[in-house]
């Protein structure tokens, strides 16, 4: 039973983190329809940063579930977040080291996919 419940809570984490890659791609697009390849290569980037730890996160902290391991899941979930918070410094830090990138459609399309997250109680509805 408690791995179809981490398998259910891991399916509907990976619907939130497929949400928001298609907000980030979209996004992605507009910027290199309208402003160009590199506004486009910019939004992706951002894009990137938010959906990649997000994903990560949903891998490690859906690993556990059930009351006879709580312990396993509330290291898991801990472990997730700071592997998250870890990764997305990162990225960043990558992107402005390594590529040249413009900061506007880089960060708006970071804060888009967040928004996605944060607004996630709306889009689903749970039974």
């Amino acid at each position: 039973m408690s791995k179809v419940l981490a398998r259910r809570g891991r399916w509907s984490a990976y619907k939130l983190v497929m949400m928001q890659a298609a907000v980030a791609g979209g996004a992605s697009i507009l910027f290199f329809a309208v402003w160009g390849v590199q506004f486009g290569y910019s939004a992706l980037a951002g894009g990137s940063i938010a959906v990649l730890p997000n994903f990560v996160f949903a891998t490690l902290a859906f690993s556990h579930t059930g009351a006879s391991s709580a312990a396993k899941v509330i290291k898991a979930f801990y472990w997730g977040e700071a592997v998250k918070l870890l990764l997305t410094i990162a990225m960043f830090s990558f992107v402005f080291i390594n590529i040249k990138v413009a900061f506007m459609p880089l960060f708006v399309c970071y804060v888009l996919t967040l928004i996605v997250h944060w607004t996630a109680p709306l889009y689903f509805k749970q039974s």
